[in-house]
C-alpha cells in the first residue's frame, strides 16, 4: 500500500530539510566565492553605467548629426536659386535651430565657389555664413574663406566628405573678451551627385558633454571622464586635465595599454591601473559609435578598487545575515502554514483542475476565509475568474464588429487584457485607416475619372472654340456640383487693347451679361488673370451676383475664380459660384483642368487662326487663277487682235501695191496717150 503523507509533513519534512541543506551548501559557497563573484557584478555594473553613458553621448551626437544631415539634404536645392536669394534664404532657415538648440554655440554652413559661381576653375575658395550665439543676442554674418587654400581640418573634412565630429579644439577670441571655450564641430558634407559642394556645421561646446559625464553615477571614490578619437580629454570632473591628452595623463597606462589607438578604432576594453601610491583602479572604456561617423570616441570609468572590495565585502556581510534571517523565519513559516494550508488548497486544486480543462464560470469561484494568502490567492483565483469572463465577453463583442466595447484591466501587469484592448483599439485604427483610404481613393477616382471626362471633352470638341467653351462650363458644374459659371477668355483681336471676353456661361445671372468685356486688372476676373493665382470668395458681397430659380434668387456662399494657364501664360479665367465651399482637392481638380483647358484653347485658337489663313490663302489663290484667267484671256484676245491687224495691215499693203501699180500702169497709159496726142497733133 502505497505510504501517503500529509502536506504538512511533506512541507516540514522534504522543502525544510532540503531548504536546510541547500541553505549550508549556500553559505559554504557565498564564503568561497561571493567576494569573486560580487566583484564581477560590480564590474559589470560598471560596464552597464558605461555602456548606458555612451549611449547618452552617441544619442547627443546623432541628435545633432540628424540636424546636420537634414540640412544638408534640404539646402541641395542652392544651385536651383540665385546666390543671393539662397544665401539670405538659408541664414534665415538657421534661426529656429540654433533657438531650438540653446547647447549650439554656432550653426554655419560653407559653400564651395566651383558650385555656384559659373567658370569657376578653382578647388579652393569659398563662402562662410553662420548665426553665432552672443549671450542673448544671435549675430548672423558672412565672410570669404580659403581665398589661398584650405585650412588643414577643412581641407581634411573635405576630402573625406562624409559626415564627422571633430576633436575637440579651442575656440579663442583675438580681443580676450571672454574665455576660451572648449568645443567641437559636427557637421554633414552638402553633395551634388556625390560630389562634394560645402558642408552643415554645429559648433557645440563640450561643456553640454561634461554635464552628462559629471551625471555619471559610479561609486564613492570614481569618476567618468570623455576622451576623443585622438585621444584629447574633453570632458573630466578635474577641469585643469580636459583638453589634455590621455597618453600625458595615464603615460604609462598607454604605453602598455596601448589607449589611444584602441579608442580609436572603437574598441572596448578594461584593465588595472596603479596609481603613484600603488592603489589600484579598475579602469573601464567603452565606445562612442555614431553610424556614418569614422571617428569613435570613448567614456571612461575609474573605480578605486578598494571601494569595489568594500562593496563586495558590504554584500557577503548582508547576505549572511539576510540568509540566516530567512532560514529562521522560513523555518517558521512553513510550520505555521503547513497547520493552516491543507483545508483551503483542495477546494483551490479542485477550481485550478476545472480551469485547466478550459472551463470558466462564476460557480468556480470560492469563499475562503482564512486571513492569510490561501485568502489572498482565492480571492485573486476569483478576480482572474472575473477577469476571464469579462475578457470573453469583450472577446466575443469585438468577434461580433462591437469595437467601442470596454474592458477595464486587472492591474497594470494585465497583459491578456492589454492585449485583448491592444487588438480592439488595432482594429478600430484599422478600420478607421481604411475608411481613411476609402476616402482617399474615392477622391483620387473622382479626380481621375474627371480628368478622363474633360480630356474626351477636350479631344471632341478642339475644332469650335464657341461649342468647346461651352461644353467645358457645363459639364463643368455638372460635375463639381457648383450652381453657376462664366468662361472668360483673352481677346488680343486689338493688339494695343486686349481684354477678357465673357465667351460662355452656365446659369448665369443675367445682370452678368450686360458687359461682357473684362479689362487686365479690373474686378475679379481681371485680378485672377493679373495675379496669375486661383482666387476664393467665401464672404460673397450681395450684389455680386445672384443663382435664381423658379422660387426665387439668392446669393451664392462661395465664388472661385481660376485662371487658365498656358507656359505662364494667361489665355483665360473660369469663374463659379455655389452654396458650398469647395473642399481642396476639388480646387486642385479645377487647377489641373485649367491646364488642360488652357493648352487646349491654345491649340484651338491656333488651329482656328491656321484655317483661317488657310481659307484666306486659298480664297487669294483662287483668285489669282481668276485674274490669270482673265489675263490669259485677253493675250489671247490680243494676239487675236495683232494677228487680225498684221493680217489687215498685209491687205492693205497689197492694196496699196496693187494701187501703187494701177496708179503706175495709169501714169504709163496716160503718158501713152499723151504722147499719142501729142503725135497727132504735130500731124
Amino acid at each position: 500500500m502505497e505510504n501517503k503523507r500529509s502536506i504538512r509533513k511533506k512541507i516540514l519534512l522534504y522543502i525544510l530539510s532540503v531548504f536546510i541543506i541547500f541553505y549550508l551548501i549556500s553559505v559554504g559557497y557565498i564564503v568561497v566565492n561571493s567576494r569573486q563573484t560580487i566583484l564581477k557584478e560590480t564590474n559589470e555594473k560598471i560596464e552597464l553605467v558605461a555602456e548606458n553613458s555612451a549611449s547618452e553621448i552617441e544619442k547627443f551626437f546623432e541628435k545633432n548629426l540628424s540636424i546636420t544631415r537634414t540640412l544638408s539634404q534640404a539646402l541641395t536645392v542652392y544651385q536651383d536659386l540665385p546666390p543671393e536669394l539662397w544665401q539670405d534664404l538659408f541664414i534665415e532657415m538657421y534661426l529656429p535651430v540654433i533657438k531650438a538648440n540653446p547647447h549650439v554655440y554656432i550653426i554655419w554652413d560653407s559653400w564651395e565657389y566651383y558650385g555656384y559661381i559659373p567658370g569657376y576653375d578653382g578647388d579652393y575658395g569659398r563662402i562662410l555664413m553662420y548665426i553665432l550665439r552672443d549671450g542673448d543676442k544671435l549675430v548672423k554674418s558672412k565672410e570669404e574663406r580659403s581665398m589661398d587654400g584650405d585650412p588643414d581640418i577643412y581641407g581634411g573634412f573635405k576630402q573625406a566628405n562624409v559626415d564627422d565630429i571633430w576633436e575637440p579644439y579651442p575656440d579663442n577670441v583675438e580681443d580676450d573678451s571672454r574665455e576660451a571655450r572648449l568645443m567641437t564641430t559636427i557637421a554633414s558634407p552638402v553633395q551634388i551627385e556625390g560630389k562634394y559642394m560645402g558642408l552643415i556645421g554645429l559648433d557645440v561646446e563640450l561643456t553640454a558633454l561634461q554635464e552628462l559625464v559629471n551625471n555619471v553615477e559610479t561609486v564613492e571614490g570614481g569618476y567618468a571622464f570623455l576622451v576623443s578619437s585622438t585621444g584629447i580629454v574633453a570632458a573630466h570632473p578635474e577641469s585643469d586635465l580636459i583638453y589634455k591628452n590621455i597618453d600625458d595623463i595615464f603615460p604609462k597606462d598607454s604605453e602598455e595599454q596601448n589607449i589611444q589607438k584602441r579608442i580609436e578604432k572603437g574598441e572596448e576594453f578594461s584593465y588595472i591601473r596603479y596609481d603613484e601610491n600603488n592603489g589600484r583602479h579598475y579602469m573601464y572604456y567603452s565606445p562612442v559609435s555614431v553610424d556614418g561617423v569614422p571617428r569613435n570616441w570613448s567614456i571612461g570609468i575609474s573605480i578605486p578598487y578598494q571601494q569595489i572590495m568594500s562593496i563586495a565585502n558590504r554584500s557577503l556581510l548582508v547576505s549572511l545575515l539576510v540568509g540566516g534571517i530567512a532560514l529562521v523565519v522560513i523555518i517558521i513559516l512553513l510550520i505555521f502554514v503547513s497547520n493552516n494550508l491543507t483545508r483551503p488548497i483542495i477546494k483551490i486544486t479542485d477550481s485550478l483542475k476545472r480551469m485547466s480543462l478550459g472551463e470558466i464560470s462564476k460557480e468556480m469561484t470560492l469563499n475562503i476565509e482564512s486571513g492569510d494568502e490561501i485568502q489572498e490567492m482565492s480571492e485573486a483565483f476569483n478576480k482572474s475568474i472575473d477577469g476571464l469572463n469579462k475578457k470573453t465577453s469583450f472577446a466575443l463583442d469585438i468577434g461580433e464588429g462591437q469595437l467601442n466595447s470596454r474592458l477595464e484591466l486587472l492591474g497594470d501587469s494585465d497583459l491578456l487584457g492589454k492585449s485583448l484592448i491592444d487588438m480592439r483599439d488595432s482594429l478600430k485604427r484599422a478600420k478607421e485607416e481604411e475608411e481613411k483610404r476609402k476616402i482617399e481613393d474615392e477622391k483620387r477616382t473622382w479626380i481621375n475619372e474627371g480628368l478622363a471626362k474633360f480630356a474626351d471633352i477636350l479631344r471632341h470638341n478642339n475644332d469650335e472654340l464657341e461649342l468647346l467653351s461651352s461644353e467645358i462650363v457645363k459639364n463643368m458644374v455638372k460635375y463639381i456640383g457648383t450652381n453657376q459659371a462664366g468662361l472668360f477668355l483673352l481677346n488680343e483681336e486689338e493688339k494695343d487693347d486686349p481684354y477678357f471676353e465673357l465667351v460662355a456661361a452656365y446659369a448665369w445671372d443675367r445682370e452678368k451679361f450686360v458687359n461682357r468685356r473684362v479689362d487686365f486688372g479690373e474686378g475679379l476676373v481681371g485680378a485672377c488673370a493679373m495675379e496669375k493665382e486661383t482666387i476664393q470668395l467665401t464672404e460673397v458681397p450681395e450684389d455680386y451676383v445672384f443663382i435664381t430659380s423658379g422660387l426665387g434668387k439668392a446669393t451664392p456662399r462661395y465664388v472661385i475664380l481660376v485662371p487658365l494657364m498656358h507656359e505662364e501664360t494667361v489665355l483665360g479665367v473660369i469663374e463659379m459660384a455655389a452654396f458650398k465651399i469647395l473642399e481642396q482637392f476639388e480646387v486642385d481638380f479645377l487647377e489641373r483642368v485649367a491646364q488642360s483647358i488652357a493648352s487646349t484653347i491654345l491649340s484651338v485658337r491656333i488651329n482656328e487662326k491656321t484655317k483661317y489663313l488657310l481659307e484666306q490663302s486659298q480664297q487669294q489663290a483662287e483668285e489669282m487663277l481668276a485674274q490669270e484667267e482673265e489675263m490669259r484671256q485677253n493675250m489671247e484676245e490680243l494676239q487675236a487682235t495683232q494677228e487680225e491687224m498684221s493680217r489687215k495691215a498685209k491687205e492693205q499693203q497689197q492694196k496699196e501695191e496693187n494701187l501703187k501699180k494701177e496708179y503706175e500702169q495709169k501714169i504709163e497709159d496716160l503718158k501713152s496717150e499723151i504722147a499719142n496726142l501729142k503725135a497727132k497733133a504735130k500731124k
